[in-house]
């Protein structure tokens, strides 16, 4: 008779096997304030190396080399913010071409050095460009880059545009802002609510472009069957509150739709800035159904060679030479990298200085000692007879 299994002992749950499909579509908006659209996005299917900017719905069945989708937000004024987010999105795809597409391997790992090496390349381009061109000195671009890979989103982040997951009707930010308002509310300095009506909310700590070099902070996610990515510009999210966003796309099963209605929430709030929103939905028998035990938020992706993993604080990407001289604590970021000569020490003497000598003290006998008090007090009885002679003769005078 065939054993019954265990009902204390559950059963592992078997692999899941068959396609993931992706719904998406993208839009940007230039807001009611801005003149013209400092935003830029791509969508692109890194199998069939296919990118767009979708018009309408695009429906894609992931394949061996995944999907990418890029939100950059430019800054710098004129048309330089404009410049480097255009930039930005094709320097990074341009560099997956070069670096993943064309290659053997489907390896995460190597999926996640791509990207990384993609985004520090697209800030080189964006810099050496500035460094050429005086008038766009100082522009850059905020970078939110999401590949998907098999069941798992690799996410690199520079700036604040933001990342979100929606799953049963919650939103989750799957990315940190690299923003001064991130650093106050850790330290528990602000609250969340406080930190979105301050005035320095718009201060970012890094963007691509500005410096030579950035610290790219690398994360991942895992999606279950039927979750939605949210990326966007901070026209989005610093007017649309994370419930609104998850009440909307939950509600709104078409993501065309649902991108359209997003965008007008911003607007309506005011619509400061450009506005821009890519909707990811995942689905098909190749992802697992959602469970209690899973885990979503901002989940640090370790790179085995470099020991720790990334973090938005720890300076990480400065090359060696500069983030380490020999016999010296590493340098860390904003601190100068130019040696300091030590300072001389003065030479020491063989023999003591002159001024240095001691003064040899004269020996004074008893005798003399005494004579000089009687001398003294003999010229101070003559000073006080003086002085009592004059009185008496200016008195008499009178």
């Amino acid at each position: 008779m065939p054993a019954v299994p265990s009902s204390s002992s559950p059963s592992p749950q078997p692999e899941p096997s068959g396609d993931i499909v992706v719904q998406v579509f993208g839009r940007t908006d230039v807001g009611r304030t801005r003149d013209h659209n400092e935003d830029a996005f791509i969508v692109a299917d890194l199998t069939s190396d296919v990118a767009t900017v979708p018009t309408d719905v695009r429906r894609t069945i992931t394949g061996r080399k995944g999907s990418l989708f890029v939100v950059a937000d430019g800054m710098g004024g004129a048309a330089a913010g404009e410049i480097a987010s255009a930039m930005a999105v094709e320097a990074i795809l341009g560099d997956l071409r070069a670096n993943w597409i064309v290659g053997d391997t489907a390896d995460p790992e190597a999926f996640v050095r791509a990207i990384k090496q993609a985004t520090k390349s697209a800030n080189t381009q964006i810099h050496s460009y500035a460094t050429a061109h005086p008038e766009y000195r100082g522009m850059g671009t905020t970078a939110t880059i999401a590949g998907l890979l098999g069941d798992t989103l690799y996410l690199a982040q520079v700036g604040d545009s933001r990342a979100y997951l929606v799953r049963d009707g919650a939103a989750q930010q799957i990315t940190k802002d690299q923003s001064l308002m991130q650093k106050l509310i850790e330290a528990g300095e602000l609250t969340e609510e406080e930190a979105k009506l301050s005035e320095r909310r718009n201060i970012i700590l890094q963007a691509l472009g500005p410096e030579p070099y950035i610290k790219v902070d690398l994360t991942h996610q895992t999606v279950r069957r039927g979750d939605t990515l949210v990326l966007c510009s901070d026209g989005l999210s610093g007017q649309v509150t994370k419930e609104e966003i998850a009440m909307v796309v939950t509600d709104e099963p078409d993501v065309a739709t649902a991108c359209k209605l997003l965008i007008e929430r911003a607007n309506f709030a005011g619509g400061p800035d450009n506005i821009t929103v890519i909707l990811a939905r995942f689905d098909g028998p190749g992802l697992r159904p959602p469970t209690d035990e899973d885990e979503i938020g901002h989940q640090e992706f370790p790179l085995p060679s470099e020991g720790t993993p990334t973090d938005a604080v720890t300076v990480e990407v400065l090359p060696p030479a500069v983030l380490r001289r020999p016999g010296a604590r590493p340098v860390h970021l904003g601190e100068s990298t130019v040696p300091v000569p030590p300072t001389p020490m003065p030479p020491t003497p063989t023999t003591p200085p002159k001024s240095q000598t001691p003064a040899t003290t004269p020996v004074v006998s008893p005798e003399r000692q005494s004579t000089g008090r009687l001398l003294q007090l003999s010229l101070l009885s003559l000073l006080v007879v003086s002085l009592v002679y004059f009185v008496f003769r200016f008195f008499q005078g009178k």
